[in-house]
């Protein structure tokens, strides 16, 4: 039997495995020829082989027994049918401008309702058309960069030129007005908010001052990244601690993260029952994290958390001339933890140099994460304080990495890279929901046995010091006033009063040796005790501090600059970039070091624009004050105060009612040396 004429495969090309039949031991040798072997087999077994191409389209399909008789012949479509296949090919004809439209009416009907809500009630509407008016900005932004961005490099590029010739004397002209506009601005706060302010900022030279001697290669350091780093920190807290608007901004966005987060009560309350706030940590504050880390993973699968985090990315590289991957993971590091902020760009992380991986853990160092940020909330420390830290801490992170580590390598990947970052691997919202909240299952567990052995710990530490301490006279020894002692010198720096820096310098040793969890639940109690009023010392010891020094206080501990994190961190990075453990491990110490700096100086510039106000409830004050056997001096507080008391009194009132005392009322009366009508 010959088939050397007839047989040729469906894409015209001769089919060479049937030129001879006497050939069949050659041919099963040709494996890769799908169909043809089909076909040999057959013939070695004595079956008939059929040359037409109709019996050749069997052969090939015998294997799935899966024809029918409506593929050798088609079945003519019904009218249905046809009138359905007609709509899809218009779709698809026509899916752009289908789309477009669909956007059209979608942000129209949006729009419509803003405008409808403006006009009944523009107070009540302002926070949606402020978030309406900024949505519009980034889209219109983003168009344009998509669509002209040669254009826009191109007309930018005439200045861009004209800098880099002209750069050396205009370097030297804005350094000299940088600093006559420093020195002017210390002089005029200085005169009106008092001479806190300086130690804060002599404390922040400091602190810059050390980094640059112990620094790996002081004269490498380019010195750019370092000042625009600590500018972006000042006319950030600048503009959210000093001006109005910035205040009430970030008041709002606190207020709201709290309100938000207490939507976590419906499912402890549901799992736990209604006396789950009994056990307060473990079944209020735990749940807090799980929420949040489920809302995270959920923003970060519709594609916003990668948006905010390459915006704020932008910016912090454009001012600091960092490279892409350190700004987008400090950038990454306000809103996500150490270990996940690096997974945004996981592929090039196995090509960055040292420089650059030392900024990448003094980022994650230097800041907290948005699933514990809430659990700190719960504990009573302020929303916006919080939110602050974290958005200060980010540049921060760089200028210290900067000029602890400077960069003595060429980066490869750089803007012309193109960076690109990291999908979700969740499906739909759901699964991404789900796995937020599976996610957290380790964190919260982490969590909790972190703080069961560390508090059990630090209880034999205690007891333990206090035997040794038995043996000199001094029972009062403990792992707290060790560190108070230690930490002492670098609160005073800050700007925190000398009389609650030895409680700061607890809370930083805290922080240090155990964790951020631990000193921010010692800060809650202080802050409770504060509010409460009461006596400010009892046999000596001080109860609670002022609220200066819980500010700059809060600021120094936002940050996972511990020694738990700093094994967290290496085996964290060295899963995602094996080829870099070596370079992780060697830098990992100093990345610690500069990220608790980084810390410390978003405290001192808190400290420089912390505007003092009412330490503790008048009332409060001015029944401690008078109560004392010594005639107190005036002071701002306290004429306050007792302006506040002779304001709440009405004309048929003859003495206030509420909280004050008579002696408050007497003390006020010499202070202020009102008429008889009220002092009599």
């Amino acid at each position: 039997m010959e088939l050397k004429d007839t047989t040729r495969d469906h894409s015209g090309v001769e089919n060479l495995a049937f030129q001879n039949d006497n050939e069949g031991v050659d041919i099963i040798n040709l494996k890769g020829l799908g169909d043809n072997s089909q076909r040999i087999k057959n013939s070695q077994n004595k079956k008939t082989v059929h040359t037409n191409q109709e019996d050749e389209y069997i052969n090939i399909e015998s294997e799935n027994k899966c024809d029918s008789v409506d593929d050798e012949q088609p079945r003519l479509k019904g009218r249905l049918e046809k009138k359905y296949d007609k709509v899809c090919d218009f779709c698809k004809k026509h899916k752009t401008r289908i789309r477009y439209m669909t956007y059209g009416i979608l942000i129209t009907a949006y729009l419509a309702v803003v405008i409808a809500a403006c006009i009944l009630n523009f107070q009540r509407a302002l926070p949606l058309f402020i978030i309406t008016v900024i949505a519009i900005f980034f889209i219109c932004w983003d168009f344009l960069i998509a669509k002209y961005e040669d254009r826009i490099a191109a007309f930018f590029s005439l200045a861009e030129r004209y800098l880099d010739k002209q750069w050396f004397w205009i370097k030297w002209v804005l350094c000299a007005a940088l600093i006559v506009t420093v020195i002017c601005w210390l002089i005029f706060d200085t005169a009106k908010q008092g001479s806190h302010q300086l130690i804060s900022f002599g404390g922040l030279v400091l602190y810059v001052l050390l980094m640059f001697i112990f620094s790996k290669y002081p004269a490498r350091v380019a010195w750019r990244p370092v000042f625009s780093g600590i500018g972006m920190q000042f006319i950030l807290g600048l503009l959210i601690l000093r001006t109005k608007v910035g205040f009430d901004v970030f008041n709002w966005l606190g207020n709201q993260i709290q309100t938000f987060l207490e939507y976590s009560d419906t499912g402890a309350k549901f799992v736990f029952g209604e006396k789950y706030t009994d056990h307060f940590f473990a079944f209020k504050v735990l749940p807090i994290v799980v929420f949040f880390s489920t809302v995270m993973s959920m923003l970060y699968h519709v594609g916003f958390m990668q948006w905010l985090v390459g915006k704020v990315g932008w910016i912090m590289q454009i001012f600091m001339g960092t490279t892409p991957v350190e700004s987008m993971v400090a950038a990454g590091n306000i809103f996500v933890g150490q270990t996940e902020s690096p997974l945004l760009v996981r592929p090039y992380l196995p090509y960055l140099t040292k420089s650059e991986l030392h900024a990448v853990m003094t980022a994650g160092f230097s800041t907290i994460a948005g699933s514990v940020l809430g659990a700190y909330i719960s504990f009573g420390v302020s929303a916006s304080h919080l939110l602050t830290a974290s958005v200060m801490s980010a540049p921060a992170s760089l200028a210290t990495a900067k000029l602890f580590w400077p960069e003595t390598e060429k980066p490869t990947v750089t803007l012309k890279g193109h960076l690109h970052m990291a999908k979700s691997e969740s499906k739909n919202l759901l699964e991404a929901a789900s796995q937020g909240a599976s996610t957290s299952i380790l964190l919260v567990a982490n969590i909790a046995v972190n703080l069961i052995s560390f508090l059990a710990l630090l209880a034999f530490i205690d007891s333990a010091l206090s035997w040794v301490g038995n043996l000199f006279d001094y029972p009062q020894l403990n792992f707290e006033n060790i560190c108070a002692y230690v930490f002492m010198p670098i609160s005073f720096v800050m700007g925190v009063d000398w009389e609650d820096s030895f409680i700061v310098g607890g809370l930083l040793g805290y922080k240090t040796f155990f964790n951020e969890f631990v000193a921010y639940e010692r800060l809650s109690k202080l802050i409770h005790d504060r509010e409460k009023g009461g006596s400010m010392y009892v046999n000596g010891v001080k109860q609670y501090m002022t609220v200066r020094s819980e500010v700059i206080a809060t600021y120094a501990l936002c940050g996972f600059a511990n020694f738990g994190s700093l094994g967290l961190v290496i085996g964290g990075l060295t899963s995602i970039a094996p080829s870099k453990k070596r370079d992780i491990a060697g830098g990992a110490f100093r990345a610690m070091i500069a990220g608790t700096v980084a810390c410390f100086m978003t405290a001192c510039v808190a400290g420089m624009l912390t505007v003092p106000g009412l330490e503790v409830p008048c009332y409060t004050l001015l029944g401690n004050v008078f109560n004392s056997t010594d005639f107190p001096a005036n002071s701002t507080e306290l004429v306050e105060c007792c302006q506040q008391l002779f304001t709440s009194v009405n004309d048929s009132q003859i003495f206030p009612g509420g909280n004050y005392s008579l002696s408050s009322w007497k003390g006020c009366c010499q202070i202020l040396d009102r008429p008889a009508l009220h002092c009599t």
